[in-house]
This record gives C-alpha cells, sequence and structure tokens, in this order.
C-alpha cells in the first residue's frame, strides 16, 4: 500500500490544492510551497505524499484529472438511451468538462507549451486512441464494432477541433447545439437508410 493509498483526504486535499495552484498561477509558477500552503500541510507532507517533487505532483493531477474525465464521461454515456443521446451526451461532457477546468483553461491560455505537445502531431494518435477505446464500447450497442470505433474516434476529433478552434455557430457545451451537430452532420455519416 502507498502513502497515498493509506491517506486518502490528505491526497486529495493535496491534489485539489495543486489544481487550485495551477489555475491561478500556472505550472511554471506554481510551487511545492504554494501547494502545501494552499493544502494546509508541511511541504514534507507534500513530498511524502507524491514522490517525484513537482514534476510526480504535475503526473499525478494529471492522472488523476484524467480518471475523473473517464468515470463522468462515463456515467453520462451509461444513461444514455440511443446512439444519438450518447453521441451527444458524450460530446457536450467532454466540452463542458474542458471548458469549466479552470487549470488547464490557464494553461492553455498562458502556457500552452505545457498542454500542446501532449495532445499534437504524434501524441495526438494516442489521445485518439485512448479517447476512442473509451467511448467504443458504448457506441458498440447500437453499431457494428468496427463501426463503433471509428465513431469514437471521429466524436473526439469534432470535439478537439471546436474545443481549439471555436466556431460562432456551434457549442457542443451547449447540449441543444451538439445535438443540432450529431443530427445533421454525425448521425447521417453512422446510420445508412435501407433502399427502397
Amino acid at each position: 500500500m502507498t502513502l497515498i493509498e493509506a491517506r486518502p483526504a490528505l491526497d486529495q486535499r493535496i491534489l485539489d490544492a495543486t489544481l487550485r495552484c495551477i489555475g491561478r498561477w500556472g505550472v511554471a509558477k506554481t510551487t511545492l510551497e504554494d501547494v502545501a500552503r494552499e493544502a494546509g500541510c508541511s511541504r514534507a507532507t507534500v513530498y511524502r505524499a507524491v514522490p517525484g517533487g513537482k514534476d510526480g505532483l504535475i503526473e499525478a493531477v494529471a492522472a488523476h484529472e484524467l480518471e475523473g474525465f473517464f468515470s463522468g464521461l462515463g456515467g453520462r454515456l451509461d444513461a444514455a438511451a440511443s446512439l444519438e443521446d450518447t453521441l451527444v451526451q458524450g460530446m457536450a461532457f467532454a466540452s463542458q468538462w474542458l471548458a469549466n477546468h479552470a487549470a488547464l483553461q490557464f494553461m492553455l491560455a498562458y502556457e500552452p507549451e505545457t498542454v500542446l505537445p501532449h495532445i499534437s502531431f504524434r501524441r495526438m494518435n494516442d489521445v485518439l486512441a485512448t479517447a476512442a477505446g473509451f467511448v467504443a464500447p458504448y457506441l458498440a450497442r447500437w453499431l457494428p464494432a468496427d463501426d463503433a470505433q471509428r465513431a469514437a474516434e471521429w466524436g473526439a476529433r469534432i470535439v478537439l477541433s471546436y474545443t481549439s478552434c471555436p466556431a460562432d455557430d456551434v457549442d457542443l457545451a451547449d447540449e441543444a447545439s451538439a445535438r443540432r451537430l450529431v443530427q445533421t452532420f454525425v448521425l447521417p455519416g453512422l446510420v445508412t437508410t435501407p433502399s427502397k
């Protein structure tokens, strides 16, 4: 058992404090002293709770946030009752989560070099594969497995595209707007109607 597993309340307090600090000052200016002060503990406690110094802390926060993202996304997808709803709920949740994540938004605005290398070029394939691998089983309730995998990747590409380059007429964080996009452009590409 690791120290973090033995003290989950402290772990959560440190992770939450780190996110607040990054949301205020960014990764570059956030120190372990800042995190300790924000968490109400000593710097030595932060070092003991999260091995690896600041880099280890940032990795732990990223892993925790990804886990929370996929947990929330899974909850929304579990509740969806149709292919359309699955696509809409997935896109809306992902867009809302990205838009409302203060630390991520600060980094994208002021420290893009901390985020973009992880989601650009060759690394983008990893992001898309991870997202598609998670979402595809939910879509496979209505689509053949290969189509579900492709549709899941397509959905991830759409979310990332509109997140990085917003459009005036599409707001995927708004379910009605996401539904219009899904009905107009996504579903016609996934569902074929039998010819008469």
